[in-house]
């Protein structure tokens, strides 16, 4: 499922990325990897999608983050 229609609060694993190999290297180098566990922390209609990830928060727009596959 991808990533925009997770709740707040809730915790899943990276799957993959839908998307280029630039997109998937931008990803990489924030630590989104397959198999890494990812909090939604906000998940609203407007503003920015904001996720923690091994501790460090990460700013998504929904495009990015409708690209991104979990589980």
């Amino acid at each position: 499922m991808p990533l925009t229609i997770v709740q707040a609060g809730r915790r899943v694993r990276f799957v993959a990325v839908n998307a280029g190999h630039g997109f998937q290297g931008r990803l990489a180098s924030m630590g989104l990897v397959p198999g890494v566990e990812i909090e939604v922390l906000r998940n609203s209609l407007h503003g920015p999608f904001i996720i923690a990830v091994k501790g460090s928060r990460i700013v998504l727009g929904r495009g990015m983050a409708q690209k991104i596959i979990v589980e």
